[in-house]
C-alpha cells in the first residue's frame, strides 16, 4: 500500500505548482480549472459511484445507505466552508482593500481546505484497498484537484493581503495532510460496507468541489466555450481511464 503514499506525494507537488501559478498567472488558468472539474465529475460518475453501490447494498429509510452518505459528504463540506467563510464569491477581485478580518478569513479558508485535503489522501489509500484500477483513477482526479487546491489556497491569501509567508506555510500543510491521509487510508482496515460509505462521502465532497468551487472559479476568470469544452474533455478523459485502465 506504500504506492498510495508515494502518489499522494506527487499530488502534493501538484498543489505547489497550482499555488505558484496562482501568483504568476492568475488570469490564464480557466482551461485547467475546467479540465480539473471534468476529471472530478468523471471520477464520481464512472468509477466511484458504481463501486460504492457494489461495496454496500444496505438501505436506510428505503433508500441506499451510500446515497445518504453521498449527500452527507456534500453538505459536510458546504457547511464547513460557510462556517469558515472559506469560499468567497468568484466575482471578488484581487484589488479590494484588505483588513485584519479578511486576513483571518483567508487563513481559516486555507486551513479548512487542508481538512478536506486530508480526506483526499485517505480516499486515495482506501481506493487502493479496493483495487489498483480504482486507486489510479482516484489518483488522476486528485492530481487535478491538488492543482486547484494550491491555486485557491494562494488566491484566498492574495485576497486577504500579506500572503507570502502564510501561502508557503499553508501549501506545506496541504502537502503534509494529503500524504498523512494517504498513509492512514492505506493502513486502516475497513469492511466492504464501510469502504462503500467512506467512498460515498468522498464522492459528495468531490461533487461539491467540482460544481460549487472549481467550475464557478473557472468561468469567473474567463467565461468561454473553451472552458466548457475543457470540462467535457476532462469527463471524457476520465471515462477513458476508467474504461481502459481503471479495470486493471
Amino acid at each position: 500500500m506504500n504506492i498510495a503514499v508515494g502518489l499522494a506525494a506527487l499530488t502534493a507537488l501538484s498543489t505547489f505548482v497550482g499555488g505558484f501559478l496562482a501568483h504568476r498567472s492568475r488570469d490564464r488558468l480557466h482551461l485547467v480549472l475546467g479540465l480539473a472539474a471534468g476529471l472530478l465529475l468523471g471520477l464520481v460518475a464512472f468509477d466511484l459511484m458504481p463501486e460504492v453501490f457494489r461495496l454496500n447494498t444496505t438501505t436506510f429509510g428505503n433508500v441506499p445507505t451510500v446515497s445518504i452518505a453521498f449527500v452527507a459528504g456534500f453538505f459536510a463540506l458546504h457547511f464547513t466552508e460557510q462556517f469558515f467563510a472559506s469560499h468567497e464569491p468568484s466575482e471578488s477581485d484581487y484589488g479590494h482593500e484588505h483588513n485584519h478580518a479578511s486576513n483571518i478569513a483567508g487563513t481559516l479558508g486555507g486551513i479548512a481546505m487542508g481538512g478536506h485535503v486530508f480526506l483526499d489522501g485517505v480516499a486515495l489509500g482506501v481506493a487502493f484497498q479496493v483495487s489498483h484500477g480504482l486507486g489510479l483513477a482516484v489518483f488522476i482526479a486528485i492530481l487535478a484537484h491538488a492543482f486547484s487546491d494550491g491555486l485557491n489556497t494562494v488566491s484566498f491569501l492574495i485576497k486577504g493581503g500579506h500572503w507570502k509567508k502564510r501561502a508557503l506555510w499553508l501549501l506545506g500543510l496541504d502537502a503534509l495532510m494529503r500524504v498523512t491521509g494517504a498513509s492512514l487510508g492505506a493502513h486502516i482496515t475497513l469492511s466492504q460496507p464501510l469502504l462503500g460509505i467512506y467512498l460515498a462521502v468522498f464522492s459528495g465532497l468531490v461533487i461539491y468541489l467540482a460544481t460549487s468551487h472549481i467550475l464557478p472559479e473557472a468561468h469567473s476568470r474567463h467565461p468561454s466555450k473553451l472552458t466548457m469544452l475543457a470540462t467535457v474533455l476532462g469527463v471524457v478523459a476520465m471515462w477513458m481511464v476508467v474504461g481502459h485502465v481503471g479495470r486493471v
